[in-house]
């Protein structure tokens, strides 16, 4: 396969509660290049958020492949794991998860520097990411002072800042009122689509949905 796709083949994931036997993903498969936007839709628990885990390294496969942007995911080590998280994928979850004790800007820095860029470019970078987000009139001010779709476009800049080939969201506009569904969604495509990434976003906002170049449904563990 080429090394700018990203491609799920014949994944399983089981879950146990207790006896009980929880089939989430059955012979799943998706395929999308770099500058493609991939939209998975379904009801809540049919296993959206799971295949996006599996996806990004968050949950290991109970069988099949994943390969995205080079990496063999499925295969990895822990250790290649956290660097492929690091520097491969850009993570947007429904809640912010931003550090309350940062600032905007320090937010957006953090993953930089955890993947050892330098404070300065590091700063920089978040910087330019924070304005192109509509948000660098904000960058000193902490995840409380800022509104819902505020902590969120931090959240978005935060994704960018390593350069990922591969953005994973998950119901990120899901949290947010109207007007901020619309302006988040569109930094989101538009950010993604003009720097060549890959874009995978689960979603029950069919608005949403949309806007991507594929949509697919996920029902009874597989993908059509």
């Amino acid at each position: 396969m080429n090394e700018l796709e990203v491609l799920v083949e014949g994944v399983y994931k089981t879950y146990f509660s207790g006896s009980e036997e929880i089939r989430v993903l059955r012979n799943t498969n998706l395929r999308a290049s770099l500058g493609e936007s991939v939209a998975v839709v379904g009801t809540s628990g049919c296993g959206k958020s799971t295949l996006l885990n599996l996806i990004g390294g968050l949950d290991r496969v109970d069988s099949g492949t994943i390969r995205a942007c080079g990496y063999d995911v499925d295969k990895l080590s822990e250790k290649g794991l956290t660097a492929y998280r690091s520097r491969g994928v850009g993570f947007v979850f429904q809640f912010h998860y931003l550090l309350k004790d940062f600032t905007a800007l320090e937010n957006v820095m953090l993953p930089a520097l955890m993947a050892g860029t330098a404070n300065r470019v590091a700063k920089k970078d978040a910087g330019l990411l924070l304005e192109r987000v509509r948000m660098s009139d904000r960058s000193s001010h902490f995840p409380a002072q800022l509104s819902g779709g505020e902590r969120q476009r931090v959240a978005l800049a935060r994704a960018l800042v390593n350069n990922p080939d591969l953005v994973l969201a998950d119901e990120p506009t899901g949290n947010l009122d109207e007007n901020h569904k619309a302006i988040v969604s569109d930094l989101l495509f538009s950010e993604t689509a003009e720097s060549g990434k890959v874009l995978i976003l689960a979603t029950h906002s069919q608005d949403l949905a949309s806007r991507a170049n594929f949509r697919l449904r996920l029902s009874e563990g597989k993908l059509s």
